[in-house]
């Protein structure tokens, strides 16, 4: 009878406690994204609060889940039949077994964990995706040291080869079972994302003895873009994001069709380069045959078949007048290359209706 609720007491602590004085509930506060006018509201404010203190101060705080169905300006009456219906559901739930408290407890801890994996996800990609665009300018910085150069190169092509494995693990998973049919499944709704293109093109370079400066151009572009995405989401209301970084980034993500053509053009442009190589010493016929392989997946993808196909048509346009007039003898093997150029290969019809899916979610 004499026993207080022991998640009113909590409650009572979390609202006397001092966020403006905590540093980390102005981080926490500035990480999360809902419409000004929700911001502005107490009860969302006090909302947040209250998680706040169930992730860093007491863990055994139970947080209801905020109602979104609610109008934004309640009336006075509504408000204090909420707050007696929630009175009544508290001491319900304090003459309840313990058993049901934790359960309770638990399945709210549950709800909440998502919205904080989804954060930390993103800040993970963020992290990598920033320091992947800082080392690839430092190893295309022509006063730096040769050998500081080349590993920033190579630590250019890892980073960009973690995020994008990661991001492929937190988007696709993994197979639903360790056999033929489930890896198979798995592999055709993934062949097919940016995610996979960039994981293999960055294996293709960072096992290669060739030092392509020219090959980071991509990886720049996909850092920038995803870095730009999530300066604009997450410090949009910081002074110092909009002093220096809100035109950049508003730039970037206005320009991603740029960014997108750009790319494209050294991709394709890679591959010529990589053929040249083979009349010299550092020759590579593997990684040479496995990058036009990347390149032929490019222009099948539909994440990217759009710029490769306009590259590749504005080549045709540019170099069959001249075959078909000093070269005729070429065209032979060129309709031969266009075949299998043009030929499906492992890209069927269904595997890229099946990979069709929003990868650049992270």
């Amino acid at each position: 009878m004499g026993e207080e609720d022991p998640q009113k007491i909590k409650r009572i602590a979390a609202a006397a406690y001092d966020y403006e004085n905590d540093p980390r509930w102005k981080d926490y506060w500035s990480n999360i994204l809902i419409p000004p006018h929700m911001a502005a509201r107490s009860d969302v404010v006090d909302h947040f609060k209250r998680k706040f203190y169930q992730r860093f101060i007491d863990p055994d705080l139970v947080v209801e889940a905020m109602s979104t169905g609610s109008s934004s300006q309640p009336t006075s009456s509504s408000t204090t039949s909420s707050a007696s219906t929630g009175t009544t559901n508290n001491q319900s739930r304090s003459r309840s077994s313990g058993s049901t408290a934790r359960t309770s407890g638990t399945s709210s801890a549950t709800a909440q964990n998502p919205t904080f994996l989804r954060w930390d996800r993103q800040t993970i990609q963020f992290s990598i995706n920033a320091w992947v665009f800082i080392v690839a300018v430092l190893a295309i910085f022509p006063l730096l040291p040769k050998h500081l150069s080349h590993r920033g190169y190579r630590l250019s092509f890892m980073g960009t080869a973690c995020s994008s494995l990661f991001s492929l693990y937190t988007l696709y998973g993994k197979p639903r079972a360790w056999n033929l049919q489930a890896v198979q499944t798995w592999f055709q709704s993934v062949i097919v994302t940016k995610d996979f293109i960039y994981f293999i093109y960055c294996l293709t370079f960072v096992t290669s003895h060739l030092y392509l400066t020219f090959a980071l151009i991509p990886i720049l572009c996909h850092a920038l873009e995803h870095v730009a995405k999530f300066l604009r989401r997450n410090f949009n209301r910081s002074s110092l994001y909009r002093k220096y970084l809100e035109e950049p980034c508003v730039w970037v993500e206005s320009n991603t069709t740029t960014l997108g053509i750009l790319s494209s053009h050294a991709e394709v442009a890679l591959g010529f380069l990589l053929i040249i190589s083979l009349l010299s010493w550092q020759r590579n016929i593997i990684q040479t045959f496995m990058y036009w392989q990347l390149l032929k997946l490019m222009n099948h993808a539909p994440v990217t078949a759009g710029y490769h196909q306009s590259v590749w048509a504005k080549i045709g346009r540019t170099v069959n007048p001249f075959v078909y007039r000093y070269a005729p003898f070429l065209s032979t093997p060129i309709s031969a290359a266009q075949r299998w150029w043009f030929r499906g290969s492992f890209l069927d019809s269904d595997i890229i209706t099946v990979g069709i899916k929003t990868d650049d979610e992270a």
